[in-house]
């Protein structure tokens, strides 16, 4: 397609997607294509005076009685639920609080300890880093051997000694979604749980954790929950595990009664019984209302969305770039909300477009991260992002000698 082209088919799908189009619950910068909501989500428009109003009237005029109040206390609980109900899970089975990492070493701890005697922790090779560097660490401690397996060599890698079996439902490179209902089934047939890390999913994808009987997840607040940077993570423990969840890190906001000030560790019921020490209140409040963009709204109206947005782009980039690379699935079952291309200058690539005004990412060693928020981005940007990165293509931008260099943050 020419260009004229792609701006008519853009005009014509934005049309047709009209209802599930959000970007006025959203604060966007003018002239600006935000491709990286796949690493921090843009800011929805609520965030600001509900911070001010934590600030300036809960903190600065009531003080710590805010913590009943305002419900400070009850706060992990009631935001899991909203995070509940975008990943479905029905209420009491999400906690907010800590980061992704806390979060991943608590799980697994309680994996260990609801599979004893099993020795093996399954999980992919080549996911996100820090997930690979808490299941070794947790596997040290608590005495598992780690063993790496595709998704398609998983179910003849589940033996008797698998105790726990951890994937990444959307990969944080290609977006490869992959099959949480087909591999949940395959680990529970063998007795082993499934622990799912959500990050790149949790608000882009349905994930229907009750409906498919995962055990337990873990997810990040910051990407297309858009709940701001350093935003605290969510932890799911299936209601059906919460008796039996043991808390590795005991801390005073789970005991069953953290007021009566006792020397011993009583964990509370329910999902209660996962939270750990005093949460990051500002930040869970901001997590709270930038999750009110999402009222109203089906997550599955939001995967359709995504799902025409993320092909669209897809084949734009293939019209007018047929060299490119694209390491994205072309199946949109098997596509999470990000669309990834290959190429050996990948950083002075993401360099050059962002001086034009559309912001992506650069993952090691060589792919070029456009992630689609589908509620506040749309058909026409992806054209204006197709445009920038055939101009700086053409144009050798991305060979600039500024972009030798690269920033701490890629």
């Amino acid at each position: 397609m020419t260009f004229d082209e792609l701006d008519a088919r853009a005009a014509h799908l934005d049309a047709q997607h009209a209802a599930t189009d959000l970007r006025e619950r959203f604060l966007l910068p003018p002239g600006v294509v935000y491709l990286d909501g796949n690493s921090l989500g843009a800011l929805p428009r609520g965030v600001p005076a509900a911070v001010r109003d934590a600030v300036e009237q809960q903190w600065g005029h009531d003080l710590i009685a805010s913590w009943n109040t305002h419900g400070w206390w009850d706060a992990p609980v009631r935001v899991g639920d909203a995070i509940g109900r975008l990943v479905g899970a029905a209420p009491g089975q999400v906690v907010v609080g800590d980061s992704t990492s806390v979060r991943l070493h608590q799980s697994l701890h309680a994996a260990a300890a609801l599979r004893p005697g099993r020795s093996v922790v399954l999980t992919e090779p080549g996911s996100f880093p820090t997930d690979q560097y808490v299941i070794a660490g947790v596997a040290a401690q608590v005495g598992w051997r780690v063993e790496h397996a595709t998704p398609a060599e998983l179910p003849a890698r589940l033996s008797p000694d698998v105790a726990v079996v951890v994937l990444s439902h959307v990969d944080y490179r290609t977006a490869e979604l992959l099959d949480l209902p087909g591999i949940t089934a395959a680990a529970h047939a063998a007795g082993a749980l499934v622990l799912w890390d959500l990050c790149h999913s949790a608000g882009a994808v349905p994930v229907g954790l009750d409906e498919h009987g995962v055990d337990l997840a873990i997810g990040c607040g910051y990407k297309y929950l858009n709940g701001g940077p350093g935003a605290p993570a969510f932890g799911y423990v299936a209601a059906r595990h919460q008796d039996a969840f043991v808390n590795v890190v005991p801390g005073w906001h789970g005991h069953a009664q953290p007021f009566a000030m006792v020397d011993e560790y009583v964990g509370a019921p329910g999902i209660s019984r996962a939270r750990i020490g005093t949460p990051p209140i500002l930040s869970l409040l901001a997590l709270e209302a930038a999750l009110r963009a999402f009222d109203g709204v089906d997550i599955v109206d939001v995967r359709a969305r995504s799902l025409s947005l993320t092909r669209f782009l897809r084949d734009a980039i293939t019209d007018v770039l047929p060299a490119a690379e694209l390491a994205s699935p072309e199946a949109d079952d098997r596509r999470g909300s990000q669309v990834a291309v290959r190429h050996p200058d990948a950083y002075g690539i993401v360099q050059a477009l962002a001086a034009r005004g559309v912001v992506g990412d650069f993952r090691t060693p060589d792919v070029v991260r456009l992630g689609v928020a589908a509620p506040y981005l749309t058909h026409a940007d992806l054209v204006t992002a197709v445009r920038a990165l055939h101009d700086v293509l053409a144009g050798d931008e991305h060979r600039d000698p500024a972009w030798a260099t690269r920033n701490p943050v890629t």
